[in-house]
């Protein structure tokens, strides 16, 4: 055994402490009121850099959340590694619905239980981990550079700024995301895609302010008979999605690229049975796999207005609200796509009411990568090592905008090296990440480092 994995093995236990401490900080980068603890979770992890030998690691503001800078370059004449993850996480609602708190890190067998650790608490800290055991071995084939970002989980409304304002100590030979996964426990895989995205909500208004519905019932516009009315007019009866433009930039799926999801294992009653589903739904004429990657989505996140305490409360609401995401495919351009759905929105307000709608910041565009990609040879030589087979190689039907922004201002192509896997209830409670997985990916970190190095 190498030296660095015999020191991964024994701060087996040491790891997971610190695994934990990390996941137990409410770092929602969605909710202002836990500004305070985004930071806090900030500080910490550049504070663990340096512990692990990173000669600089430091938190640096934005406008928005801060991004923790470290580096370690000791080989002037060696390949430069960027390592991308994101230390923020989704908000944690219905706590109700969770079997353990969401920040008081739970662990139940082979997995850690709290919100954030699969998405991406776990690989930030397996990537250390593994980094710091090859410094302190004195091992570390490559340089290595790492951001970590607080704003991942809404839109990343700040990093592009961030890295074009810090170009020169971003500069690096190869990036990698850890915003990734793997199929399953035993097949891995090679992600060469994500698709894009871009948001929306509205507000519909009827009255000024909320009526009693037995007097003014069946006499005014109510709001949420308007706005399901409206909701329902962005698809067809097909699935598909009814705004005037929305598939004009996107290109039809090619024969050979039907056979490539084709390959993709995926076995159709079992994922039913996860979701506890009879049925899967959606455009009409697409495999389920091609419509979660291979082709663009509408979809509504959020829709709410009224009354919804206990008992009744019988009003007519003066209001009633929605949020919109759509996930794009190549090509589309996210501020194109807004301002479709935004004139569909406002060409068909039902009567009685008044709109008004809002882009969110944020928008990415769809990104795709060469499985031949040196990097990605380098990937697939360690999955194949550690998993005993070769990975499949497959598509991301979520957003990691960070891809096309590096592609976009470095003209280089991220790779991504993640070992999350899709059942692991990210975004909703309950979210857990494997122990497994964790051993795995400190290993496979470590490994991946060594096989840059031949590049």
């Amino acid at each position: 055994m190498s030296q660095w994995r015999a020191h991964l093995e024994q701060r087996q236990s040491a790891h997971l402490n610190e695994f934990v401490e990390l996941l137990s900080f409410p770092s929602i980068s969605a909710q202002p009121h836990m500004k305070d603890h985004v930071r806090a979770c900030a500080e910490w992890l550049a504070a663990r850099f340096k512990a692990a030998g990173f000669v600089r690691a430091e938190v640096m503001a934005t406008p928005g959340h801060p991004v923790v800078y470290a580096e370690h370059c000791p080989h002037p004449d060696k390949p430069t590694l960027l390592f991308y993850g994101h230390y923020d996480v989704q908000p944690a609602d219905n706590p109700e619905r969770w079997l353990s708190p969401p920040f008081e890190p739970t662990v139940d067998g082979d997995r850690i239980r709290a919100r954030g650790a699969s998405d991406m608490k776990g690989q930030v800290i397996a990537f250390l981990q593994a980094a710091e055991a090859l410094i302190a071995q004195g091992g570390l084939p490559i340089n290595l550079k790492v951001i970590v970002e607080g704003e991942e989980e809404i839109g990343s409304p700040n990093l592009s700024a961030f890295i074009e304002q810090n170009r020169a100590m971003l500069e690096a030979d190869y990036i990698v995301s850890g915003d990734s996964g793997q199929v399953s426990e035993t097949q891995p895989g090679l992600v060469l895609g994500t698709r894009g995205i871009c948001g929306l909500e509205f507000t519909l208004t009827g009255p000024g302010h909320d009526l009693h519905s037995g007097s003014w019932g069946g006499a005014v516009q109510n709001p949420l008979h308007a706005i399901a009315e409206l909701v329902a007019s962005l698809h067809r009866p097909d699935g598909g999605v009814a705004v005037e433009g929305f598939y004009d930039q996107v290109e039809p799926l090619t024969e050979a690229d039907r056979q490539w999801f084709a390959k993709i294992p995926f076995d159709e009653a079992k994922e039913l049975g996860k979701l506890k589903l009879e049925t899967f739904y959606g455009e009409a004429g697409y495999t389920t796999l091609e419509r979660q990657a291979g082709r663009p989505t509408l979809e509504i996140n959020g829709l709410w207005g009224g009354y919804t305490g206990a008992g009744s409360m019988t009003v007519i609401p003066a209001q009633a609200h929605a949020k919109i995401t759509c996930r794009l495919v190549p090509r589309q351009d996210p501020a194109k796509i807004i301002q479709a759905v935004t004139r569909h929105l406002e060409a068909h307000c039902p009567k009685g009411t008044r709109i008004e709608v809002r882009a969110r910041e944020f928008g990415a565009f769809a990104f795709r990568i060469s499985a031949d990609h040196p990097v990605n040879q380098a990937a697939k030589a360690v999955l194949s090592e550690l998993y005993g087979v070769e990975p499949v190689e497959l598509m991301f039907g979520g957003s990691v905008p960070v891809l096309a922004t590096f592609q976009q201002l470095f003209g280089k192509d991220p790779v991504s090296f993640g070992f999350g896997l899709d059942d692991e209830l990210i975004h909703s409670p309950n979210e857990y990440f494997r122990l497994s997985s964790y051993e795995k990916g400190k290993r496979a970190y470590g490994m991946f480092l060594e096989q840059l190095a031949k590049i």
